[in-house]
């Protein structure tokens, strides 16, 4: 049975760094994902990983601040987060999909396999 766990959220005042990490177990997985909501609003893209594809993707308002990484492996991926901003806070979460392509999915419903989400709040 496929399972995606997320780990590492926390609280960080603006300007500070979180590392998330996602480890996925029971499937062969080609491409991972980490998507974030915050309350009121939608499930939105945040950085995308596929490891037939050397340069993962980003979401604008995150490019510069935030690196996604992982370890094929281990069927492990990481968010490397810097430059924290209160309109940072969400909940965050991993996606996969044994599939590498596309690259990546703006579209939360194209990836089958998601964690439970760690809640990330960032202090003004």
């Amino acid at each position: 049975q496929a399972q995606v766990v997320e780990s590492g959220g926390g609280l960080v005042q603006a300007g500070g760094s979180l590392r998330l990490s996602c480890a996925a177990s029971g499937r062969t997985f080609g491409r991972f994902a980490w998507f974030r909501q915050a309350p009121g609003k939608e499930r939105e893209f945040v950085a995308g990983i596929s490891w037939s594809f050397s340069s993962p993707f980003y979401t604008d308002i995150v490019k510069g601040r935030f690196t996604i990484s992982g370890d094929n492996a281990k069927s492990t991926v990481y968010l490397q987060m810097n430059s924290l901003k209160p309109e940072d806070t969400a909940v965050y979460y991993c996606a996969a999909d044994v599939s590498r392509f596309p690259r990546y999915s703006l579209v939360p419903d194209e990836y089958p396999y998601w964690g439970q989400g760690t809640q990330v709040t960032v202090s003004s």
